[in-house]
């Protein structure tokens, strides 16, 4: 058998983990998180809120008035909004952080992990490409739901469809069972 001789060097200096909080996110982020550790690479933790979602965020901290301004304008425009008046989705990515610690804390050694976390709105496999180009990001980790066949057919997989277009590597963590 031959042996390869000259082998190239991988090293991660950014990192982007990419989350719907669920529970395939949750098994992926210790893997993301142990690969940032071990390169001392910077980790993002980046979820995407899809448009259609977005309302759901959003029941209980506008008055009636807002959204009826709101449904009056744009889509971008009323994003722009309710974006602000939450001061830049402190509300979501105290949300994401949460599920981090949660996550952290279920972890033999409880490893010390420091993390960015942004939190987008719009079509997640848009969205998690368009940071990938952005940002340098050298590795991306995301988490895979296992769906039978016919759900993935008919919805499309966000794991599948970042991998064909992603221009870095992606890792994807499967739930197991």
């Amino acid at each position: 058998m031959e042996s390869v001789k000259n082998l190239p060097t991988v090293e991660y200096k950014k990192i982007l983990y990419t989350t719907d909080l669920s529970e395939a996110g949750r098994f992926a982020f210790p893997y993301a998180a142990s690969i940032a550790s071990r390169y001392a690479a910077q980790l993002t933790v980046f979820h995407v809120v899809e448009s259609r979602e977005f309302e759901k965020y959003l029941v209980g901290y506008m008055s009636e008035d807002l959204w009826a301004e709101i449904k009056t304008r744009d889509l971008e425009a009323a994003k722009r909004i309710l974006i602000n008046r939450k001061r830049n989705d402190t509300a979501i990515k105290s949300s994401v952080d949460q599920f981090c610690q949660e996550t952290l804390s279920q972890q033999d050694g409880k490893p010390l992990m420091a993390y960015e976390i942004q939190v987008q709105i719009g079509d997640p496999v848009e969205k998690i490409l368009e940071e990938v180009k952005q940002g340098g990001y050298d590795l991306v980790v995301m988490g895979k739901h296992g769906h039978g066949g016919l759900k993935e057919a008919v919805t499309g997989d966000t794991a599948r469809r970042v991998i064909r277009r992603c221009k870095v590597p992606v890792m994807v963590v499967q739930l197991p069972g």
